[in-house]
């Protein structure tokens, strides 16, 4: 079984590849959106590497869920996350940060959750490696 530091250069790598980022950007905190440049369509790409990669099965939506926290389903109000919203983030990216997300749940940061080492940590977990 990999070690966490293995996971991460393979991970890594699979960034450099996929958002064609530069090496030193790929850092564990780096977010893959802000810090990293990746669109929608990027997503699918590293899915599908990291599938290949660690000869994983990643269900649509698992690693990367849909509509996180919308207006108008009471998970988010003025733009800002509710603590019912926060509970079904912790369900939903049990990978994330998400308490330090908590700490300003603005609806436009959820994006910021999807970081190098959160895919890491969601590799790690599939390998059953645990944390």
């Amino acid at each position: 079984m990999p070690t966490h530091e293995e996971i991460l250069g393979q991970v890594q790598g699979i960034l450099v590849e996929a958002l064609g980022a530069d090496e030193d950007e790929v850092t564990p905190g780096a977010t893959l959106v802000s810090d990293l440049g990746a669109e929608s369509i990027d997503f699918l790409d590293i899915v599908f590497n990291l599938e290949k990669e660690f000869d994983i099965k990643i269900p649509r939506g698992e690693l990367f869920p849909e509509n996180l926290a919308a207006e108008g389903d009471g998970l988010a109000v003025d733009g800002v996350v509710t603590e019912e919203g926060l509970t079904k983030l912790r369900e939903k990216l049990p990978f994330a940060d998400i308490e330090a997300f908590a700490a300003d749940p603005q609806v436009a940061n959820i994006q910021d959750l999807f970081t190098v080492d959160m895919l890491v940590n969601f590799v790690s977990d599939k390998l059953g490696n645990g944390e």
